[in-house]
């Protein structure tokens, strides 16, 4: 009985050896297929029950635990997390996700590697994971988050429990029919997904067509959004979708209300004779307007004429928008939405009816118009002796293209030749004298496109940039500093403080970067000194850019000095602008296709009647408004630019062809063609000699082997070899 009671008692203690040792590797199983994943996936756990109190026992069984092993390592976890602040020990063995504490409100947005909250009371910002966003919140969306606590933990992490307000609900991109199910796909980096089109949800949209699509639904633990189609665009790769798509995608108009362009069809051509009383006539006097051979809205022209002692008296006329435009009226409430013309490759999207910008307020030849002047009396060497500001009727002489007007600067010959001379001789003595004062004398390169009848493009080139524009830059810019010194400056309230008024402004370099860019620019033996005062910053970039012309690094000069530029904006609180290195500054001169030029036309007239100063909240909010509307066309016409560069360049697939490295990146370099100015990347991919390191300070990408070395500026032949429409990219290949 002994002997076999010893047996049993073995061949049990056998079992449960077997078992344990079951149950260990069953856990290290686990462990090993997972890993984190374990712990990631009892956080999941939990946010998907956040208001229940759970035992230890539910969470082992939705992992598929059940031996005792397995569960003391699933208690093991919990206690960590709520040593750790995620998790809240209710009692002994249950547990609740510590959500409902403090709650936050803020944006949403990404950062490089992890995503954050950043608070509307500007408090630290709130770093969410993945798995603590059920919400799917998306950069740029005003969402909720509940704090988790601080405990040991030195930043602020919290999880997503509400979005107040998507930043955007419709996305545009390309519709995919299959036989199981639809979807758009989107190049949107924000959204990261495709959203899903429900067969009775496509509108009539087909394969390969471009939408514009709303999400209808997103739940909490649906990795995609299901949408619908809101309009089909049309087929890809045709021009008009395209340009459309690309306006959709930033929420622009393509199309202008038809409410808006029967009020302006509704404004009588005929100049009132009372009006024509009210102002200064200036129709006798020679004015002409020098515009790109392709303008159909002049909203700027000068007028010349001598005066006595050697003075010439300039007159820098804009077109009055603000007589036909009243605050309030259905064309301002859509000029202010829109607040600026948008300029795609091959059409403007206007911020005021066809009526007004091209017919009414543009400043044509023999045509009498109503304007807002600025009228300078200047000496010889274009100092000002005087100017009035007001508003006048004007009659245009002559129209000139910039091409017409620099071939009279070429060769001191033609039509009105003494005018356009005198006005050149001194637009070049401003431009001297601004230079010198402080201005960046920085050089922008646009392309121009010769387009088919398709609007696809033939050709692209540089748009040529001469003394003829400059002689126009010069004087709206004299008009925009002085009307802004005027009304900022010198017109005062009652009680001495300055009257609102919206000016343009440009803040001071970034000081890391621009020490980054001296270091990196006295390697190519220039001397460029550490400055901080906005003078001494200045002379030192404009002698660096000076001296680095016409050698191959001054397109990295040029570059690397863009980017330590602030951003220009409008405010209502003045700094001046430093790239222009004027104390006041304004946008006085564009009325016809920019918002703020409007406003400051009314404020002036305003202020000229004695009126008193406008609320300076609700200024600031409009100036917002038009700066951030401003760079979101800027980024519609850049994509445009791009779309048609991929349109360009995809009937040149395999020629080879000259550049220069305009940017360094982590993934490749950018090349810019040096005839078309097209750009392309050549992926670190095809880089396939040696094993290649981002150098983020140098703007280089170094080999670990061999040790060459790619950095902006430097010149390469590469081969086009690939066209993507939807991500508007062309990829190049190095050819040695």
């Amino acid at each position: 009985m002994k002997k076999k009671s010893t047996k049993s008692t073995t061949i049990t203690g056998r079992r449960k050896a077997t078992a344990r040792k079951s149950g260990t590797k069953r856990l290290a199983r686990n462990k090993r297929l997972s890993g984190h994943k374990i712990v990631d996936s009892i956080i999941d756990y939990f946010t998907r029950h956040p208001r229940e109190v759970v035992n230890y026992k539910a969470v082992a069984a939705s992992l598929g635990f059940t031996t005792m092993s397995e569960k003391q390592f699933v208690v093991r976890t919990l206690e960590s997390l709520v040593e750790q602040g995620m998790l809240t020990q209710v009692e002994i063995g249950r547990y609740r996700y510590q959500v409902g504490g403090e709650m936050l409100e803020g944006v949403f947005e990404s950062r490089r590697n992890y995503c954050v909250v950043v608070p509307d009371d500007e408090s630290a910002e709130v770093i969410v994971s993945d798995r603590n966003n059920p919400e799917h919140a998306l950069p740029g969306d005003r969402v909720r988050v509940a704090l988790f606590p601080l405990k040991a933990r030195r930043t602020r992490t919290g999880q997503v429990v509400e979005v107040l307000q998507r930043r955007r609900s419709t996305y545009v991109g390309r519709v995919v029919v299959t036989k199981g199910f639809s979807y758009l796909h989107t190049e949107d980096r924000a959204l990261d997904s495709r959203i899903l089109l429900p067969r009775e949800a496509l509108a009539g949209a087909k394969n390969n067509d471009k939408a514009i699509v709303r999400i209808a639904h997103w739940g909490a633990r649906e990795p995609e959004p299901t949408g619908e189609v809101v309009e089909v665009l049309g087929a890809a790769g045709d021009n008009n979708t395209e340009m459309h798509a690309i306006l959709a995608e930033y929420d622009l108009p393509y199309s202008y209300p038809e409410e808006a362009e029967e009020a302006a069809r509704q404004i009588p051509s005929e100049i009132p004779s009372e009006e024509m009383a009210k102002r200064e006539d200036f129709r006798e006097v020679f004015t002409l307007t020098i515009d790109p051979a392709d303008a159909k809205d002049f909203d700027d022209a000068l007028s010349w004429r001598k005066l006595e002692g050697g003075l010439v008296e300039v007159g820098v006329h804009i077109a009055d928008v603000s007589y036909y435009v009243t605050p309030g009226s259905v064309i301002d409430k859509e000029a202010y939405d829109r607040a600026t013309s948008i300029y795609l490759v091959d059409r403007t999207i206007p911020m005021l009816p066809e009526r007004l910008c091209n017919d009414l307020c543009s400043l044509r030849p023999n045509e009498a118009r109503l304007a807002f002047s600025c009228v300078f009396v200047l000496n010889e060497a274009a100092e000002v002796q005087s100017y009035r500001i007001g508003r006048t009727i004007i009659e245009s002489n002559r129209r000139y293209a910039y091409e017409e007007a620099q071939q009279v600067i070429d060769t001191k010959e033609g039509d009105d030749a003494e005018v356009i001379l005198s006005l050149h001789s001194l637009a070049q003595l401003l431009r001297k004298r601004r230079f010198a004062q402080g201005a960046i004398n920085f050089s922008s390169q646009e392309v121009q496109f010769v387009l088919d009848a398709e609007g696809r493009p033939v050709d692209v080139m540089a748009r040529p940039h001469g003394t003829a524009n400059e002689l126009i830059e010069e004087f709206m810019l004299l008009a925009n500093r002085t009307v802004a010194t005027e009304f900022g400056k010198k017109q005062r309230n009652s009680n001495g403080d300055a009257k609102t008024f919206i000016y343009r402004i440009h803040d001071l370099p970034d000081g890391d970067k621009l020490n980054q860019m001296g270091a990196f620019i006295r390697r190519f033996g220039y001397q460029f000194k550490n400055a901080t005062e906005a003078s001494a910053i200045s002379k030192n970039l404009n002698a660096v850019i000076e001296a680095s012309q016409d050698k191959p690094e001054a397109t990295l000069i040029q570059t690397m000095a863009v980017r330590t530029m602030a951003r220009a904006e409008y405010s209502t609180e003045n700094i001046g602008h430093y790239g222009l290195a004027f104390e006041y500054y304004t946008h006085f001169t564009s009325p016809i296709r920019r918002y703020p030029d409007l406003l400051v036309h009314r404020l002036v007239a305003r202020y000229m009647a004695g009126e008193g100063s406008v609320p300076q909240a609700e200024y600031e909010a409009y100036a917002q408004h038009c700066s951030d509307q401003e760079q979101v066309a800027a980024k519609a016409e850049r994509d445009s630019v791009r779309y048609k560069q991929v349109e360009y360049m995809s009937t040149r697939l395999g020629k080879v062809f000259d550049g220069v490295i305009s940017n360094v990146a982590e993934w490749g370099f950018y090349v810019e063609l040096t005839h078309s100015h097209c750009e392309g990347l050549v992926p670190m991919r095809l880089l396939n000699d040696d094993f290649y390191d981002y150098d983020e300070k140098n703007f280089a990408l170094v080999g670990r082997r061999y040790r060459r070395k790619f950095t902006l500026g430097d010149t390469v032949r590469v081969r086009a070899i690939h066209s993507d429409f939807e991500r508007r990219q062309i990829d190049f290949e190095l050819v040695d």
